[in-house]
């Protein structure tokens, strides 16, 4: 059984976090406002979570001698991202409260099963099928058709193992590119826009919701949110009621994200599910700067088991995300009314890597 937080914690109090990204950097800022302390635990050296903590331990997922040091240190465990070996947070789960509960590593980890999770709860997605093997891939062609997207069901994100086919393409490239692992096959959908729901689900069942965000990609990475979204109060409300009934049906606590297609249907717009994301969100960076609690607070009151707080926007917000060496321009942004600059401290700049954001709001 996996343990759960019975009573909040103090604030004085130490929160593990299991990975060492820019996500887990803000969630460590927001919980050391809050007055708790943090001990991040992360394989890769020099994370820029390191810089903002008390505690680093610089250990393999696996080593589970590490692993045991790591839970004897802290008060409760979370999560910065869901490719956290699921063996990882049930051995922690045995010592300490893992939250979210590590059965929704399990789910959102693979694309199939999560696809197949959000079905049963009867929210729309778009057609899907899997496929194991490039004859599998022809099969599920045959019966979705043309165009479709080609997603490996496990660790892919920002465009990661993901190809597009179109009529005509050569399917044997396709699933060469994406190294001919088990992967579902996604119905390409014709939307009107992306957006995303960040919400949060307290210990006590309390969900709160941030408003719904309109998104931007740029060679599949998120390259801006902008809040509010374009979309009909319906949407906006059927947003919220699908990110509410997934945090509800996974016994959720914490913060995660819904990603979601807006479509035309003829008579007004409906709404698909593209992906969930058990964690903190991108698109939910606006809320540093543009809210009264920001989505890295609210994580850590929910994980803590403190009360929700009720987010309250300040104005029209625009997130725009660093990519690349897109970060050298940062300065230019220091003096523009309503802009607020986070740099994340990576020491390697890469092509497609996210090197921080700038938030713009206005009033």
């Amino acid at each position: 059984m996996t343990a759960s937080v019975s009573q909040s914690i103090g604030a004085d109090a130490t929160i593990g976090i299991l990975g060492g990204g820019q996500l887990g950097r803000m969630l460590a800022m927001a919980a050391a406002r809050l007055g708790f302390k943090c001990h991040v635990l992360c394989p890769e050296p020099a994370s820029p979570a390191f810089e903002v903590v008390r505690r680093v331990t610089e250990a393999d997922y696996s080593d589970k001698a590490a692993l045991d040091r790591f839970a004897d240190d802290v008060d409760v465990i979370t999560y910065e991202f869901e490719n956290v070996p699921a063996e990882t947070a049930a051995f922690l789960a045995a010592r300490k409260p893992v939250l979210p509960d590590p059965r929704v590593l399990a789910v959102t980890q693979d694309r199939l099963a999560e696809k197949e999770f959000v079905v049963s709860l009867g929210i729309a997605t778009a057609p899907y099928a899997a496929a194991k093997s490039e004859s599998e891939l022809i099969q599920a062609l045959s019966s979705i058709g043309h165009p479709v997207v080609l997603k490996t069901r496990r660790f892919g994100y920002d465009g990661k193992g993901q190809a597009t086919l179109r009529s005509g393409d050569d399917v044997g490239a396709a699933w060469a590119a994406i190294g001919g692992q088990p992967s579902i096959v996604e119905a390409y959908v014709p939307f009107e826009r992306e957006i995303s729901m960040v919400a949060a689900r307290g210990s006590d069942g309390k969900i709160e919701c941030f408003d719904v965000a309109e998104n931007e990609h740029s060679r599949h990475i998120l390259k801006a949110s902008r809040v509010p979204a374009a979309v009909t109060p319906a949407v906006a409300e059927e947003a919220r009621r699908i990110a509410g009934k997934i945090a509800e049906s996974f016994g959720y606590v914490g913060v995660l994200a819904v990603e979601m297609f807006v479509v035309a249907d003829g008579t007004g717009y409906s709404v698909m599910v593209n992906e969930v994301a058990p964690r903190v969100h991108n698109s939910g960076h606006w809320t540093l700067d543009g809210c009264s609690v920001s989505q890295f607070e609210q994580h850590i009151r929910a994980v803590a088991g403190w009360p929700l707080a009720v987010p309250l926007r300040y104005g029209r917000a625009e997130m725009v995300n660093f990519i690349g060496d897109e970060v050298a321009d940062y300065r230019r942004w220091l003096d523009v009314p309503g802009a607020c600059v986070h740099l994340y401290g990576k020491q390697a700049v890469r092509a497609g890597r996210k090197m921080g954001h700038v938030t713009r709001i206005f009033p």
